[in-house]
C-alpha cells in the first residue's frame, strides 16, 4: 500500500474519531442540561422523603407501588423544576448563583424545557394515579402550588417562602397517603414536620444569597433583610420543627408513632439545629447560615431514617 493510501486512511480514521469524541461530549452535554433544567439532585432528594413516608404507613411492603413512588415522584419533582426555571429564565440570567443554567446560559430552549415540564407533569400524575387518586391529587396540587403561586409571588412578597413550604412539605406526607390511600392525623404530622422546617431551611438559604437574590428581585427573607428580626423568626421555626418532630410519642397521632427513645435522638437532633440558628443570631454571618442550611438538610434526613428504624425495631 502507498504513502498516499495510509494517508487517507489515516485521515478518514481521524475525522471518525473526532466524530465520536464530539458525539460523546453533545451527548454528556445533553444529560448534564437534563439533570440541571430537572434538578436532578434535589428531585433525588425528595423523593427520599416520600419513600420514608411510605416506609412508615406501609402495612406490608409494594415493590410496584415503592417503584411507582420513585418515579412518580421525581417527575413531579422535576416538572416543578423545570417549570420554575422556565418562568424565571430572565431573572436567572442576573444571579451568579443561576446564569449558567441551561436556559439563560442559552443551552436550552424555553421550547424544549417546557416539553420536558409538560411530559413529566403527565408522566407524573398518571404513575402516581395507578398507586391511588389521592396520591396524584396532592402530587398535582404540589406543582400547581409551586409553579403557579410560589414562583410568581418570590419577587413580590416574603410570604412566598410560607406558601412554597407547602408543596416543599408534601412529600413526606405523599409517601404515607401512597400506602395508605387516605390523609389523616398521621399524614398530617408528617406534612406538618417538614413544613416548620422549610422555613429555618430557606430563610438561611435567603441569607447568605441574600446579596444574589436582590440581583434577581427576590423577596426570601421575612424581614427583607439578614437582620435579627429575621434570626429570631429563624430560631421560632427552629423549635417548632423540634416540637412538631416529637409529637408522636405522646400518641396523639394515630398509626404514627414513636418510642421514647427515638423521640430523644430527634430531640438531640433538633437542639443541634435550634444550636445553629442561636449562633446565626449571635454572629449573623454568611457563614454562620451556610452551616445551618447544611445542618437543617442533614436534620430532616436523619429524622426520616429515625423516624423508619424506630418503626421497624420497636
Amino acid at each position: 500500500m502507498s504513502k498516499t493510501n495510509f494517508q487517507v486512511i489515516f485521515a478518514v480514521a481521524n475525522k471518525l474519531g473526532l466524530s465520536t469524541v464530539k458525539s460523546t461530549i453533545s451527548i454528556a452535554s445533553i444529560w448534564t442540561d437534563f439533570k440541571e433544567i430537572t434538578k436532578m439532585g434535589l428531585s433525588v432528594v425528595v423523593v427520599f422523603s416520600s419513600i420514608a413516608g411510605y416506609f412508615l404507613g406501609a402495612e406490608s411492603f409494594s415493590f410496584s407501588t415503592f417503584l411507582l413512588l420513585c418515579f412518580g415522584g421525581y417527575f413531579m419533582v422535576g416538572a416543578s423544576n423545570a417549570y420554575n426555571q422556565i418562568i424565571e429564565k430572565d431573572l436567572d440570567a442576573l444571579m451568579d448563583r443561576t446564569k449558567n443554567r441551561p436556559i439563560p446560559a442559552g443551552r436550552m430552549s424555553v421550547s424544549t424545557a417546557f416539553v420536558i415540564a409538560v411530559a413529566f407533569t403527565i408522566a407524573g400524575v398518571a404513575t402516581l394515579y395507578i398507586i391511588n387518586p389521592k396520591t396524584a391529587m396532592y402530587g398535582a396540587i404540589s406543582i400547581f402550588l409551586y409553579t403557579c403561586v410560589y414562583t410568581p409571588l418570590k419577587t413580590k412578597t416574603p410570604i412566598a417562602v410560607f406558601v412554597g413550604a407547602i408543596p416543599g412539605a408534601i412529600p413526606f406526607m405523599l409517601g404515607w397517603v401512597a400506602a395508605r390511600g387516605n390523609f389523616g392525623i398521621e399524614a398530617g404530622t408528617l406534612f406538618a414536620i417538614q413544613f416548620f422546617w422549610q422555613f429555618p431551611h430557606f430563610w438561611a438559604i435567603g441569607w447568605f444569597l441574600h446579596e444574589d437574590y436582590k440581583k434577581g428581585g427576590f423577596f426570601m427573607l421575612p424581614t427583607g433583610k439578614p437582620d435579627k428580626a429575621t434570626a429570631v423568626q429563624i430560631i421560632l421555626y427552629s423549635i417548632w420543627t423540634v416540637i412538631a418532630s416529637i409529637i408522636p410519642v405522646f400518641g396523639f397521632t394515630g398509626d404514627l408513632k414513636l418510642t421514647i427513645v427515638g423521640a430523644i435522638v430527634i430531640f438531640l437532633l433538633g437542639m443541634v439545629m435550634v444550636y445553629c440558628a442561636l449562633r446565626l443570631f449571635k454572629l449573623r454571618t454568611n457563614k454562620a447560615a451556610k452551616q445551618l442550611m447544611l445542618y437543617s438538610v442533614t436534620y430532616i434526613t436523619l429524622l426520616q431514617i429515625v423516624y423508619v428504624a424506630d418503626k421497624f425495631l420497636s
